[in-house]
């Protein structure tokens, strides 16, 4: 009896462009896995990334603003999302393997700091050997999760992870559709947040911009992702047309100094940097002190790594909560003995 995993293999040899990455040749894992009936290996990818904890811990961390007012703004989870919906439908456009950009997508943030990009230049600055979260995420899903056991995905979902900034080079096209969806999604949803906050307004947005790319977040997205369908259709390669790609780096550096290095978005990041400084410091000291699962690290990796997987992994409350607990003395409790 023919499996749905080798129906799926079928289809996608039938209809997915000739230059994308077939489940059935995939490179597969570092541990060999027997085969699901159902799924094919990313497809297993995606669903172990969005079951795994470092994944439900995104709905708490910063993406731009520290602790916003308000139920709208992005967190990291969100964007999570939106960089899965763009990276799938640039994927759709141009008929390579939506489920490898998917899994991509949901894993590429796993290993990010809490207090945003803020966290990751503060960690970067503590750690000896410095701290990117695109690295950190490979070794949350290497090392950090399931108790050191790790998610043990394939190779291609672990490139396109490791290699979604955009310095990065993707071995797959799938993983470049990921790398330019993160940029379109973030450039995109934090211009609605600083709009949403007061610090801008959409007429600041310079008017070349909005002609190439549109006046909302839907007309910028629909924009992108149409030039990359133009540029990229039946060609070996997933990049957007020069002006559209041109403008949206205008729009990029825009936000970077208007919003990213503002003193708006990175009005908290001093009391950021004194908590994770003293909480990096303590657990530097005292490593006994970390949790159990971490401690185990101690075996095989250096203090100052296990204390940064352990800092990444915080979402910023847990971060607060860590400090206080640590360093904020607990009240006294008094009897009254009046009576």
């Amino acid at each position: 009896m023919q499996s749905l995993r080798e129906r799926t293999f079928e289809i996608e040899r039938a209809f997915l462009s000739p230059y994308a990455c077939k489940s059935e040749n995939t490179l597969g894992r570092d541990r060999e896995e027997t085969p699901c009936f159902m799924r094919t290996e990313f497809q297993r990818d995606r669903d172990r990334i969005v079951y795994c904890k470092a994944f439900r811990r995104l709905k708490n961390k910063t993406q731009v603003f520290f602790s916003p007012e308000g139920d709208h703004y992005i967190t990291r989870l969100t964007h999570t999302l939106d960089v899965s919906q763009i990276a799938r439908s640039i994927a759709r456009t141009l008929s390579l393997n939506e489920d490898l950009a998917e899994a991509i997508a949901l894993g590429h943030d796993l290993g990010h700091t809490p207090f945003g990009h803020s966290g990751e230049r503060i960690l970067s600055k503590l750690s000896p050997s410095g701290f990117k979260h695109n690295v950190q995420s490979v070794r949350v899903v290497e090392v950090l999760e399931k108790d050191g056991a790790g998610l043990n995905l394939t190779k291609e979902v672990r490139d396109g992870i490791l290699n979604h900034p955009k310095s990065g080079k993707p071995a797959t096209l799938e993983g470049v559709c990921v790398s330019l969806a993160d940029r379109i999604a973030y450039i995109n949803h934090d211009l609605d947040d600083a709009i949403r906050a007061g610090i801008l307004t959409e007429n600041d947005v310079p008017k070349d911009i909005k002609r190439i790319l549109g006046t909302s977040s839907r007309e910028r997205i629909n924009t992108a992702i149409s030039s990359i369908y133009r540029a990229s259709n039946g060609k070996n390669q997933v990049k957007m047309e020069e002006e559209t790609a041109r403008a949206s780096e205008a729009l990029r550096s825009f936000m970077f100094e208007r919003v990213y290095l503002s003193d708006s978005a990175r009005g908290e990041e001093e009391k950021a940097e004194r908590m994770m400084t003293e909480t990096y410091g303590f657990f530097i000291k005292h490593p006994d002190r970390l949790p159990e699962n971490y401690l185990k690290l101690l075996n095989g990796y250096s203090v100052e790594q296990v204390v940064c997987d352990y800092l990444s992994s915080m979402t910023d409350r847990y971060a607060v909560y860590t400090f206080n607990k640590i360093f904020v003395p607990k009240g006294w409790t008094f009897i009254d003995e009046s009576n």
